[in-house]
């Protein structure tokens, strides 16, 4: 008997007006379909309209299928040594959805490739009561690093998304079990 399948929101952090995280989400969701085992949805948080006030409109549809996801992959450029507002606003308006889920991230940027970004983000998922996995993929000089054909030109980020998906699926269904046995106390 097959296991069904991880349901996996990947989640694009920038709204910004000719930004880059297309190509990057194109590229990682073909990699979670090579993977095999999840169902990707993604959710970008330029289609999505929060405003910054927490007053619950416009929230319901986007909650839903936070819910509904179990495992969360945040892709995500640096800006300013951090992570964008728009994602954080997403991230703030929503707590319970994120609760004994794991989260992964595909960075993206100019000389740390985002990394800093990721550093911020990681405490911000801990505080959501979310588990953050150790394996990332980063994209240090973004603009470089993908053909015009919208894959990576150098070797080995393949490999590195495997093990990001590998590490993600095992804590999504081992969290997933867990939920299943008993709620989480948050």
């Amino acid at each position: 008997m097959s296991e069904a399948p991880v349901r996996l929101a990947v989640l694009v952090g920038s709204a910004r007006e000719g930004r880059f995280a297309p190509t990057v989400v194109r590229w990682f969701t073909r990699q979670a379909d090579r993977h095999g085992g999840f169902e990707v949805d993604v959710i970008d948080v330029a289609e999505i309209s929060l405003p910054l006030a927490m007053n619950g409109e416009g929230a319901a549809p986007v909650a839903a299928r936070l819910e509904a996801a179990d495992a969360f992959v945040v892709v995500t450029p640096e800006y300013n040594h951090s992570y964008p507002a728009a994602l954080k606003n997403v991230l703030d308006w929503f707590r319970g959805e994120w609760h004994a889920k794991p989260v992964a991230f595909v960075s993206y940027g100019g000389i740390s490739g985002g990394l800093r970004a990721v550093e911020h983000l990681r405490p911000v998922f801990a505080e959501l009561h979310a588990v953050t996995i150790r394996e990332t993929v980063s994209f240090h000089g973004v603009h470089g690093r993908f053909g015009e054909d919208g894959e990576p030109v150098e070797p080995g980020v393949e490999a590195a998304a495997k093990a990001l998906l590998d590490q993600l699926e095992w804590w999504a269904r081992a969290l997933q079990d867990a939920r299943s046995v008993r709620a989480y106390p948050a």
